[in-house]
Formats: structure tokens, sequence, C-alpha cells
């Protein structure tokens, strides 16, 4: 391993820490993620199936979105 590696490790490090924080202070807010319309979800007497497909794309998108950034600007 070399210093960039290192140095990916921490930011990706404090990037889960900044989630964390905001999933933690903020889960109240955000009770909207998975419950969008598109996400499939089948519930019956002894059976549930959740497959939040809407949520997985908003996720990718916003996703590809900020690695887009940080790659036009470092």
């Amino acid at each position: 391993m070399n210093n960039e590696t290192g140095k990916w490790i921490i930011g990706i490090g404090a990037i889960i820490i900044v989630v964390g924080i905001i999933v933690y202070f903020f889960s109240d807010k955000l009770h909207w993620i998975g419950r969008l319309p598109g996400d499939i979800r089948i519930e019956k007497e002894n059976f549930r199936f959740y497959f939040p497909i809407v949520t997985m794309i908003l996720f990718s998108l916003l996703g590809t979105l900020i690695l887009w950034l940080i790659r036009k600007f470092f």
C-alpha cells in the first residue's frame, strides 16, 4: 500500500461517519427513504417481500453525480 491508498481509506471512513451522523440525528425526517413510489412491497400474513428499486436508482444517480463532481474538480 502507498500513501494514496491510505488517503482514500480515510476519506471513505469520513464519508461513512458523516452519513452515520446524518442518519442518527435526522432519522425521523428521513422516513421517506425506501418508501418511494415504485418501490416493490408485498406484505401477506406470513410473508414480506421488499425491493426498493426506485430508492436504489435514486441513490445510484446521486452517487454517480457526486463521484463525477469529485473527478471534475480534483
